[in-house]
Formats: structure tokens, C-alpha cells, sequence
């Protein structure tokens, strides 16, 4: 008899008590508003920046509404605008290339490898294309940042890191989103920290914060962050930098500051559960495991796999024959985009050339979210599912 999974992809966890509790507390307070504060009282979005800045080592954080709040915050404080070209990964999720279009700008897309990561020989040779790289460190594989870094550097070009699936891993120990020059992370549902929808940003450039807490709608109180440039900084571009407003309110700071306490420990918990499903899977006829670099410390809240060179139809039978067992799988490489499973050639208001050898690789990504809401035993059951069914399918098509 066919083993079936019976847990939800899509359930988190809930909420900490702490977090519960902390946001009842500005709930009574009736000053959700990050500015609306007593005298002296330093809010909740104003305290997470703090804390958040300290985690990651930056100079500055500032929190924000979305993930894709940020980055096109970002992108207008490092001066991209109307008609710019900025380089970003073929493999990623809409919000990226959107924030590149709602600032008037182009992308321009740079392939994948079979590590799922942005190809850098690509990059090299299209270097001069653009002046920014909107790098998409796309379901938290990180490429070889100390090699992205020289090309990036070495052809003047200013680094925008999406960390929006990455928060808690490092390259060589060096956290994401802190080799270049803004850092840019979510706190949507499936990210890992929760708060329904929100966004934080680093960087050490004083005029790059000053820009972004006005863009974020600060108005004159930009005193209340809890990372601060100097004031002749924010006198030298607060009345030419525009109101754009998307602030996060201090319900969602309260949620967050105690899950970012608890960082490291659920970042450990999502390797534990992705390492079982990978051991699960490694050596399933006709499936490649994405192998991970010794100087990237990944967090492991979804996992990926590629039926490289596989019929589309094969594919599509894998997917249903796992669904019909509990197992929910996306797929990169359908002709139509379903839920959040677009790439390049999706997205018409950017247009671009095929790219053949990434076009190979999409064609054949598999992926797979793994809430903490799996215990271990749960993730060995998923990985045996699969593992059968693609050596069902494999078998069937071989012949």
C-alpha cells in the first residue's frame, strides 16, 4: 500500500506567545503608527532596526512594508530611475524584476548554472550592460560571492542583494546581504520570520539610509529610527528626495523582535528537515540534488531538485502522481506561469532574449517548500514519496 503524506505546505507555525504578547501590548497602546510615540519611548519598528542591524553587523536597517518594498527603495536611493538598465538573475520571483519595472528602469536578465544560482560567466560578459545587479539569491542558494564581488567591483557595479530567502545564511561567514551595498529581506509568511507582510533593509552608507527612511515616508521624524545617519546628511537630500511611503507599523515590529531572537534556532531547524529530504532523494534515478558550496551556510526552508532533460509530459505526471500521495511540488518549467512559478520569459513588460542553457535548467526545477511544521519523520515520508514516484516515472520513459 502507497504511503500518503497528510501535512499542509502552506502551514506555519504559529505566532510565539512572547510575539502574541508584545503585539496585544501596542494593540492597548493604540499607537500602531511607527512615530505616533510618548515622549522618550522608543517603538517597536525603531527597536527591531536596532536589533536587526546588530544581527547582521550593518550600520543601518530600516523596516519597511514588503520585501519588494525594499528593494525598489533601494534601487531609487542608489539613484536608479527612468530608463536605467539593471542586471538581475533569469531564475528568481516576480517582485524582483517588478521592482527593477517600478522605478522606470530595465531589466536585464543573467543566466542560471545547475546550482541554481546566477551563472558568473554571464554576468562577466554582460557587465557593461548596466551600472547596478539586482542579485536574487533565489531559494537561498548563494553563488561564489567572492568571485560576483571582484566582477561587480571591478566593472563599477553596485550590488542590490535580494536576501528575500536568505536571512540567517552567509557566504565564507559573511552574512547575506552585507557583500554589497544594500541588503534587502522579507518578513512575508513564507519567509523566516513571520508577519503576514514586511521588509527590512541594511546598508552602512549613510546618504543610501538617509535616502531610504525618506523614501519610506519618515517625513521630518526620521530621529525616531532606530539607526540613525548624522543630521547633515538628511539635510543634504530631504527636499529632494520624494515621499513614497510604505512604512512598517509597530504591530508587525512587535510581532517580528522576538522571532528574530530565535533566528539562529529555526534556521537550524529548516536544515535539519531539508538534509533529511536531501538524503531522502540523493541517488533517485533521473533526479539531480542541487550540491551546496562549502563556504555557503544555506537555511533550508525549501528544497530543489532538477529532472534535467526530462519531457515536459514526465515532468507533469511526477507532480501529479506526488500530489495525489500528500506531496505538493512546483515546477519551473511549465509553459504557463502557476502561483509563483514565473521566470524571465515570463514577464513581457521585460523584454529579453532567449537564453538556451538556462532555458535547460528551468525546464527542469522542481521545488518544494519545508515548513517547521514538518517534524523529521514527516520529511523522510515526503522524500520517500518522491523518490518513488520519479523512479516510477523515470522507469516508465526509459523504456
Amino acid at each position: 500500500m502507497n504511503e500518503i503524506f497528510k501535512g499542509s505546505f502552506t502551514q506555519q507555525e504559529p505566532i510565539p506567545d512572547d510575539g502574541i504578547a508584545a503585539a496585544l501590548e501596542v494593540m492597548r497602546s493604540g499607537r500602531l503608527h511607527r512615530y505616533n510615540l510618548a515622549l522618550g519611548e522608543e517603538g517597536e519598528a525603531a527597536a527591531l532596526e536596532r536589533e536587526f542591524a546588530a544581527l547582521t553587523g550593518a550600520r543601518h536597517a530600516l523596516a519597511v512594508a514588503s520585501g519588494g518594498y525594499a528593494m525598489a527603495t533601494a534601487l531609487r536611493a542608489v539613484g536608479v530611475g527612468p530608463g536605467d538598465r539593471v542586471l538581475t538573475n533569469a531564475f528568481t520571483l516576480a517582485p524582483v524584476p517588478g521592482a527593477i519595472a517600478s522605478v522606470g528602469a530595465q531589466p536585464v536578465f543573467v543566466g542560471v548554472t545547475e546550482g541554481l544560482v546566477i551563472d558568473l560567466d554571464d554576468l562577466a560578459a554582460k557587465v557593461d550592460e548596466a551600472d547596478v545587479l539586482m542579485l536574487s539569491h533565489m531559494r537561498g542558494h548563494i553563488c561564489d560571492m567572492d568571485r560576483l564581488m571582484d566582477i561587480c567591483t571591478g566593472s563599477g557595479i553596485t550590488v542590490i542583494e535580494d536576501c528575500a530567502h536568505t536571512m540567517g545564511a552567509a557566504w565564507n561567514g559573511i552574512p547575506s546581504g552585507r557583500h554589497g551595498l544594500v541588503g534587502c529581506y522579507s518578513t512575508q509568511t513564507y519567509k523566516h520570520m513571520n508577519s503576514g507582510e514586511g521588509g527590512l533593509l541594511v546598508t552602512d552608507d549613510d546618504e543610501v539610509m538617509a535616502r531610504a527612511v525618506l523614501l519610506s515616508g519618515s517625513y521630518m521624524l526620521y530621529g525616531r529610527h532606530g539607526t540613525v545617519p548624522p543630521e547633515e546628511v538628511f539635510a543634504a537630500v530631504k527636499y529632494d528626495t520624494p515621499n513614497i511611503s510604505g512604512r512598517m507599523d509597530n504591530l508587525r515590529a512587535a510581532i517580528l523582535r522576538p522571532q528574530l531572537a530565535r533566528l539562529d534556532e529555526q534556521c537550524e531547524r529548516w536544515n535539519e528537515r531539508y538534509r533529511v529530504v536531501e538524503a531522502g532523494l540523493r541517488g533517485t534515478p533521473g533526479l539531480q540534488v542541487i550540491e551546496r558550496a562549502k563556504k555557503e551556510r544555506y537555511v533550508g526552508s525549501s528544497i530543489q531538485f532538477l529532472l534535467l532533460d526530462w519531457p515536459g509530459e514526465a515532468i507533469e505526471e511526477v507532480l501529479a502522481r506526488c500530489l495525489t500521495r500528500g506531496v505538493e511540488l512546483k515546477w519551473f518549467g511549465a509553459a504557463e506561469p502557476a502561483g509563483f512559478t514565473s521566470r524571465y520569459d515570463s514577464w513581457r513588460y521585460a523584454p529579453s532574449e532567449p537564453m538556451p542553457a538556462s532555458d535547460r535548467v528551468l525546464r527542469g526545477i522542481v521545488d518544494m517548500r519545508l515548513p517547521l511544521t514538518f517534524d523529521l519523520e514527516d520529511c523522510a515520508l515526503i522524500a520517500r514519496i518522491i523518490r518513488a514516484e520519479v523512479g516510477a516515472v523515470w522507469q516508465e520513459h526509459a523504456a
